[in-house]
């Protein structure tokens, strides 16, 4: 596959300069298994598993037999912690248990790879030259996004995701409170996060890192 050629843009939002993607790492092709294994295990790593209901036996009280076996003309029964009385015990319930998926760090890495590729190849990967603010302030952080044109009115909740290559304090500051943006570092991203956004964009050196990684 023919490498792809992307503009590098500054802050202003002007093209200042391009950017060939190495083709070993962006070389077009997508796994929609593998995909599937890291996002479906994300999820799942997420859930901490802690519903529980209490069977019969571990219900407090009912110890002692409701009435006498014989001669009274209603049911028998043994204990009012059964699950066929209020109050009773639950049959089947959830249990606390452990949801989590191991998923091997190849399969991993040619997930991430294959949701990198498909953001090039829906056009939605953008590549900023570097991000810096004067101060922390999320109004200058904003304007960023204002002038690369990724912001409108119906700009859903975290729709932008922001791959840097470090993360002063600053900029950690400055990017916490804009709700339509996500941001990580792109030696930690993983696949799900590229997945979930509509728009990638990523510093000049966070995409050398992200290829270092991959290769």
């Amino acid at each position: 596959m023919e490498a792809i050629t992307l503009p590098i843009y500054n802050l202003e939002g002007k093209e200042i300069d391009s950017i060939k993607l190495d083709s070993t790492v962006f070389d077009g092709t997508i796994n929609r298994d593998a995909i599937y294994q890291v996002v479906n295990a994300y999820r799942a790593n997420q859930r901490q598993g802690l519903a529980a209901t209490k069977t019969r036996g571990e219900v407090s009280g009912g110890g002692r037999k409701p009435w006498k076996q014989k001669g009274t003309g209603r049911s028998r029964h043994g204990s009012t912690r059964s699950p066929l009385w209020r109050h009773g015990g639950v049959v089947f319930g959830p249990h606390p248990r452990d949801f989590s998926i191991e998923v091997p760090r190849k399969i991993k890495q040619l997930a991430l790879k294959s949701s990198l590729n498909a953001k090039a190849q829906e056009k939605k990967l953008l590549v900023l030259d570097d991000f810096k603010v004067a101060s922390p302030k999320t109004k200058e952080a904003a304007k960023v996004f204002l002038n690369l044109k990724l912001v409108s009115k119906k700009t859903a909740k975290n729709c932008i995701l922001l791959l840097l290559d470090k993360l002063e304090e600053k900029e950690k500051l400055a990017l916490r409170n804009i709700g339509f943006l996500n941001f990580n570092l792109a030696k930690e991203t993983h696949a799900y996060e590229v997945i979930l956004a509509r728009k990638l964009l990523v510093t000049k050196d966070g995409l050398k890192q992200l290829v270092e990684r991959l290769k």
